[in-house]
């Protein structure tokens, strides 16, 4: 247990940096270019994802042996796909859907605060299919 606790713990710490990295960019695109918001989502999520693909296996995981590391890549590049998917779905669904469709949102949050919470809900999320769809398929039993 103590083993998983500091694995969490160190995952947290590369999450936080991987965060950093695509909320960053993904907020320099939205608010000082005319990138619409779906597409600055994909780059800040993308760019985070090879930042996070090097430190998880480096910090966070141990490596399969017998796993080409080619075939690793592929398998996190896969998993990180879903997770794209999955953050896509759920920014649109926190930010667009539902400002335009729950009134009360809209009398609450301006539009842009919907960005930021709907950014940050939406990669919570993720964060756990990530940690656990790694541990599965990449980690060393």
């Amino acid at each position: 247990m103590k083993k998983l606790i500091e694995q969490i713990m160190k995952f947290g710490i590369v999450g936080v940096l991987s965060f950093a990295i695509d909320f960053g960019i993904y907020s320099i695109l939205v608010y000082l270019t005319p990138v619409p918001l779906l597409v600055a989502n994909f780059f800040g999520f993308t760019i985070s994802v090879i930042f996070n693909y090097i430190m998880s296996m480096k910090f966070v995981f141990q490596r399969k042996e017998d796993m080409d590391r080619k075939a690793e890549f592929v398998i996190f590049v896969v998993l990180s796909l879903i997770g794209l998917v999955l953050n896509e779905f759920l920014v649109w669904l926190f930010v667009e859907f539902s400002y335009e469709n729950i009134a009360v949102i809209a009398e609450v949050f301006s539009h842009n605060m919907m960005k930021m919470i709907g950014k940050i809900l939406a990669t919570g999320i993720v964060m756990v299919y990530n940690f656990i769809s790694r541990k599965l398929f990449l980690e060393k039993k």
